[in-house]
């Protein structure tokens, strides 16, 4: 039974790991983390994840286990909307329907899933060395394990891109994100729907992820002065915002707020070199403003895993790229581009921007949101 090697036990790598054993691989993954911890967050599957998980066998599991979302909105602060695209006739085309959940839910139903696969934790990869049959594996543990096939699900900062792929250029946004996970019994008008409410150079997310839990994500620009942006301060940077924002925001532990800065990755033209290839956020890391982060590396190992079923590793990798490429830098590109038009600080511009998304057809955004949610095949 032929090996294949992963690095990163993320969501992308696991996905990797159950599309390849259902294709009759044994795989080994690595991940650097002592123990896998529930990270405060949630995650939202859009209709081309839930199509994955749903030829994987896991859409079932995880509809149970998340919360069905029927709507995505972008408003204003008050929470008057600008923008309303209503996903039912995605679900029946497609289905599958669009699920909030848990990410550290998502990530155990995904172990739980794993059978003939090696998890193995405590293994940060420290150097990779290439040789005759691959390339041998060096672990901060000490130990070595010689891999002739590596699929790289490593992250932004991918040690196997680093060391083994030409420099790459990572895009700082300028951009404090905040993200909370809180006990909280949302109105029902809000149950089924991500709304996601642009202010001036800030906007702030809230998604219902399972029953009285919510989970929400706040973005505010800076300049030069990020040391001055904490969590202690999120509800004065969002006082303008409605007052249920207000709420979500006082009754989440201040502990369980993890923060990030943002950035991205620069699209690059090689994914693959040799017995190695790279795929999520290791290749095309994108800014989170379409919510497509997870749901690229998602499709990336579906498509992988058939290509690899098929042909031999560089014949394999050379179709994956062709069939990936073009549509996850699209999604970079335009998440890039939102993040720009969504944090505006001039009056003027916020309001006309405000009137050319409240004028788009909805008919345009279904067009933009059938392309993202369709799968490549081979």
């Amino acid at each position: 039974m032929r090996t294949i090697d992963i690095i990163g036990a993320g969501i992308g790598g696991l996905t990797m790991a159950i599309a390849l054993e259902q294709k009759g691989f044994k795989t080994r993954v690595f991940e650097q983390t002592e123990n896998i911890k529930p990270i405060g967050a949630g995650i939202i599957l859009a209709n081309n994840a839930m199509q994955v998980y749903k030829a994987l066998g896991l859409h079932k599991i995880i509809e149970e286990k998340g919360n069905h979302i029927s709507s995505l909105n972008i408003t204003k602060p008050d929470l008057i909307p600008l923008s309303k695209v209503n996903l039912s006739a995605f679900e029946h085309k497609f289905g599958v329907k669009n699920i909030a959940i848990h990410r550290a839910v998502l990530q155990q139903i995904l172990i739980d899933q794993l059978s003939s696969s090696s998890l193995k934790l405590n293994f940060k990869l420290e150097k990779i060395t290439k040789n005759s049959n691959g390339h041998t594996l060096k672990f901060k543990t000490g130990q070595t394990i010689q891999s002739s096939t590596l699929i790289a699900a490593d992250g932004l900062n991918s040690i196997v891109r680093q060391q083994l792929f030409s420099k790459t250029n990572i895009r700082n946004v300028q951009q404090f994100c905040w993200r909370g996970i809180t006990d909280y019994s949302l109105p029902l008008k809000y149950q089924n729907e991500l709304n996601e409410a642009w202010g001036m150079s800030n906007r702030f997310g809230f998604v219902q992820i399972a029953k009285n839990k919510v989970y929400w994500y706040a973005l505010k620009s800076f300049k030069k002065n990020k040391e001055e942006l904490n969590s202690n301060n999120i509800k004065n940077y969002f006082s303008q915002y409605k007052t249920i924002i207000q709420e979500i925001i006082s009754s989440t532990n201040k502990k369980q707020i993890h923060t990030a800065e943002i950035s991205d990755l620069k699209p690059i033209k090689q994914w693959y070199k040799e017995n190695v290839c790279l795929i999520g956020d290791a290749v095309h890391a994108m800014t989170p403003n379409m919510g497509q982060g997870a749901c690229q590396a998602i499709e990336d190992a579906f498509i992988l895993s058939e290509c690899l079923s098929k042909y031999q590793n560089n014949i394999a990798f050379k179709k994956f790229q062709k069939l990936r490429i073009k549509k996850a830098h699209q999604v970079v590109k335009k998440s890039w581009m939102i993040g720009k038009i969504a944090h505006l600080s001039n009056p003027f511009l916020i309001s006309i921007r405000n009137q050319i998304i409240k004028l788009t057809p909805e008919s345009i955004n279904k067009k933009q949101f059938n392309q993202i949610f369709k799968i490549s095949r081979l």
